[in-house]
């Protein structure tokens, strides 16, 4: 994670921040003394919604609400696990023994939210700004959509075949209040697509993803 910051001339000077927004929960809870996430996620969210706004509302002449749509899109989950991903800090994630193969992008989302924090806290603001645009503005220039209803395209590129379309939720799994839902999506009963999500809507838009991407190719 170091290397990655040094690339962007980014070296904080409290390395165990940088450790902290790497911990998850399940990682902390197998260790004494370890600190998971958590807190630097919340503070991260703040500083990255603060810096999508400002670049929007000094780059563009959007009314408020389509600025409001326009930075959902960059600052979704689906936004946050691709910019972690490219960047391969889902490969430095700590997590427990349990939770090894299921390194979501729900936590790779907030791992992207808690370096924020942790640079925040760290190096300043105007730091974590620099460090915030030049990842995100690079996708912002070529339009990427994070947000879109895969779901409905899906569907309609389904119904244009008449086939049949169903999702199965083939595992669940965690605490009640922490559940994670495995859902494969099936196109005249073959299975198309499967998605990993903390509900089960968020799962079969990513199977429906995983499916769009393969049957529209």
């Amino acid at each position: 994670m170091n290397e990655i910051l040094a690339k962007m001339n980014i070296k904080l000077k409290n390395t165990e921040l940088l450790k902290t927004a790497l911990t998850h929960s399940s990682y902390a809870n197998e260790h004494e003394h370890v600190h998971n996430y958590e807190r630097l996620e919340f503070l991260g969210d703040a500083v990255l919604e603060l810096v999508t706004s400002a670049y929007f509302y000094n780059h563009t002449n959007l009314k408020e609400g389509d600025m409001t749509k326009l930075r959902a899109n960059f600052v979704c989950e689906h936004a946050l696990a691709t910019y972690a991903k490219d960047l391969g800090i889902d490969k430095e994630i700590l997590v427990g023994e349990g939770q090894k193969h299921n390194l979501n992008d729900t936590i790779i989302a907030d791992v992207f939210e808690a370096i924020i924090g942790a640079i925040y806290l760290d190096q300043g603001f105007k730091v974590a700004q620099k460090y915030i645009e030049t990842i995100v503005v690079p996708y912002i220039k070529e339009n990427s959509d994070f947000n879109t209803d895969y779901k409905t395209k899906l569907q309609e590129y389904v119904q244009m075949g008449k086939k049949s379309l169903v999702y199965e939720v083939t595992k669940e799994y965690g605490e009640a209040h922490d559940k994670t839902f495995e859902v494969v999506v099936k196109i005249d009963n073959i299975i198309y697509g499967r998605g990993i999500g903390k509900s089960k809507r968020e799962a079969e838009q990513k199977a429906a993803y995983d499916a769009y991407q393969k049957s529209a190719s």
